[in-house]
């Protein structure tokens, strides 16, 4: 069975941090893995 494309995504659990765990508020499709304080540009 096919599911709509809106249904897919906003049954995504939250995404959490690669590093603290810690719940980041984007874009589940986003592809950043590291929440503000973690994500440090050198």
């Amino acid at each position: 069975m096919l599911v709509k494309v809106t249904e897919f995504f906003r049954n995504l659990p939250p995404k959490k941090c690669a590093q603290c765990g810690k719940k980041i508020d984007e874009q589940h499709e986003c592809y950043v893995n590291k929440c503000e304080d973690c994500f440090q540009v050198v």
